[in-house]
C-alpha cells in the first residue's frame, strides 16, 4: 500500500509504502506549538519506506533536547514531515496530511501527563 501526504495547498508531498512503525499523538510543548493545537499526530515510517519527496519543501532546524529538521511548504507553511536525532532511521509525517488512504486510528499517546485536561483517551490506547 502506498500513501501520499500533502501540505494544505498541495505543492509539497511525500509518499510512503506500508504501515507506520509508530502512529500516535504527542502532548509535548514542541508538538503543541508546532501544530498550533492541543497535540500533534505523528506517523513514523522507516526511511526505507519513504518512496519520494517533493523538492519544493523548505527546512527548519529545531534545537533543544534533540536535533529536529522540519520540512514545510514555502507557499502555505504547512509542516509536512521531519527527522529527529531521537528517532534515527525514521521519518515523521503529520498524521492529518494523508490523502486518499488515511492512517488507521492512533494507538499511542506520548507525554500524556502534559495533555489538556479535557482530552479523553480510548481504553485500548497505550498511554506513556
Amino acid at each position: 500500500m502506498v500513501r501520499r501526504a500533502e501540505c494544505c495547498c498541495g505543492q509539497c508531498w511525500i509518499t510512503v509504502e506500508g504501515e507506520p512503525e509508530i502512529n500516535g499523538i504527542c502532548h509535548c510543548d514542541d508538538c503543541r506549538k508546532g501544530t498550533g493545537t492541543a497535540f500533534g499526530w505523528s506517523a513514523y515510517f522507516p526511511d526505507g519506506q519513504v518512496l519520494q519527496r517533493s523538492r519544493e519543501t523548505m527546512a527548519y532546524q529545531v534545537s533543544g533536547d534533540h536535533l529536529q529538521i522540519r520540512y514545510f511548504c514555502s507557499r502555505c507553511a504547512s509542516t509536512l514531515y521531519w527527522t529527529t536525532e531521537s528517532m534515527s532511521g525514521l521519518t515523521g509525517i503529520s498524521g492529518g496530511s494523508f490523502v486518499d488512504i488515511p492512517l488507521p486510528e492512533p494507538q499511542l499517546s506520548l507525554r500524556t501527563g502534559n495533555a489538556c485536561p479535557w482530552i479523553a483517551f480510548p481504553e485500548d490506547w497505550e498511554l506513556r
